[in-house]
């Protein structure tokens, strides 16, 4: 569609439109991203209009409008040269969520290509390159070339978001997040998919969160989610499986940038935490079977787990470390790392059960601690974190250990410490677990895990 046609349109007219909860055309969703991407529509206008998004919602077409003009705003990458099928890994976020380092070596030292791109941690919600960057000298900036070149090397390349990919999405995403138009379904499900088709992968795993600790709070919006996720995904004609997993408390034992590489390196080494091997499993045992390496994800799971047991899963992730310019030594021997100046406990209250472990608050106590930004300017401290003694369902007595804190910082312990007692529940009774994974989304509908 040409710039003259583009601007017949009348950005206060679209607005209106869809302020009066009126569908928009593919092309007048196209001309409002083109010409904001071209500084035409200024921040206060397409603010204006995604206010009207967010609450009046997108159809299903102008969802994969928004998303078609995200992706095309910029590069979308042709990884057609490099062989295999390539898969990708997206986790809607949450707290302790380090799966992206694990799954990623395993998937790829059973030979599928993983071009995984990631975020940053921004609010409680915790981000794969900070973790990647907290381990010294690895670098998540390459530039197109040498990404792929370190795909076809390795089967796998970690980084984050370049210029090049849906600059759109990224200046939007900035924008959603300072008026208040995070949350909506369909513009969360267009910022994700922009970025993931851009990659150039060939079929998409998507882990969609829901609980205290994600972005969506209750089971049906995470399932509305992950319907719209895969809808664009086979739109685009990519293979896409959604799982619906639980964040009603922190993933694994581990908040905070190192703490959670230290934690990833235990998984790979065959020592991880029940939660976190449940999913990376499945997630990778998806993966390895959507790229074809694999005739069932019951065969893609096994593989996964064997990946582990043969160490070649760790080694992978030593050597795309070593080739991305990160210190591997540390990975080896992570008691050489540098040690957190204060450390401090939380205890328990009283004897009983813990019944809830909020972990959204768990999220903000790390940024208290230096583990979170508030900002995207705001430097992170790689060592700041948290680690729990104990999770949903143990028996505690009143002054056990319940987390263990670390910081550089001397002003922080007494409101983390608040926080953290506020944020556990001590009840009488065992509570009942619930499933880490509940529902598998595809092209075919929903089902029960």
């Amino acid at each position: 569609m040409s710039d003259t046609k583009n601007t017949s349109y009348n950005i206060v007219s679209l607005i209106r439109k869809k302020r009066d909860k009126q569908a928009l055309t593919k092309d007048e969703i196209k001309h409002i991203i083109d010409q904001y991407s071209k500084d035409i529509i200024p921040d206060y206008q397409i603010s204006a209009f995604l206010m009207a998004s967010f609450l009046n919602g997108l159809n299903d077409e102008e969802t994969s409008a928004l998303t078609e003009a995200m992706l095309y705003s910029g590069q979308v990458l042709d990884l057609s040269e490099i062989p295999g099928v390539k898969v990708d890994k997206h986790s809607t976020g949450g707290v302790g969520d380090k799966l992206s380092l694990i799954l990623a070596p395993i998937v790829a030292a059973c030979g599928v290509p993983v071009p995984m791109i990631s975020g940053r941690g921004l609010g409680h919600s915790g981000g794969t390159l900070d973790k990647l960057e907290s381990i010294p000298g690895f670098t998540v900036s390459l530039d197109l070339d040498r990404y792929r070149s370190v795909l076809r090397k390795h089967n796998l390349v970690l980084i984050g978001q370049t210029e090049e990919i849906a600059p759109a999405d990224k200046r939007l995403y900035a924008l959603r997040d300072v008026t208040a138009t995070v949350e909506a379904i369909p513009l969360i499900a267009g910022s994700i998919m922009s970025k993931k088709l851009a990659e150039g992968v060939d079929a998409l795993v998507l882990d969609v969160k829901y609980g205290t600790g994600a972005f969506m709070k209750s089971q049906e919006d995470a399932i509305r989610l992950a319907e719209k996720l895969v809808s664009i995904g086979t739109s685009f004609g990519k293979e896409t499986i959604a799982y619906i997993t639980n964040m009603d408390q922190p993933l694994g034992y581990k908040i905070g940038n190192w703490l959670e590489v230290e934690e990833s390196i235990d998984a790979l080494l065959g020592k991880g935490p029940d939660d976190i091997m449940e999913v990376t499993h499945l997630l990778a045992g998806t993966m390895i079977y959507l790229g074809k390496k694999a005739a069932s994800v019951e065969e893609g799971i096994e593989m996964s787990k064997k990946s582990v047991e043969d160490g070649s899963a760790f080694q992978k992730f030593i050597e795309i470390t070593e080739e991305q310019h990160g210190d591997s030594s540390y990975l080896k021997n992570p008691s050489s790392y540098q040690k957190a100046t204060v450390i401090f406990e939380v205890k328990a209250q009283k004897d009983g059960f813990i019944t809830e472990m909020d972990a959204y608050t768990f999220g903000m106590a790390g940024i208290e601690l230096g583990a979170g930004r508030r900002t995207k300017e705001d430097k992170i401290d790689p060592v700041s974190g948290i680690t729990l003694t104990k999770k949903i369902g143990d028996a505690v007595e009143k002054g056990e250990t319940i987390a263990i804190c670390y910081t550089n910082s001397n002003q922080v312990q007494h409101l983390v410490t608040e926080m953290l007692e506020n944020a556990v529940t001590i009840g009488s009774n065992q509570p009942e677990i619930s499933p880490m994974i509940t529902h598998r989304v595809d092209a075919n509908g929903i089902s029960d895990y």
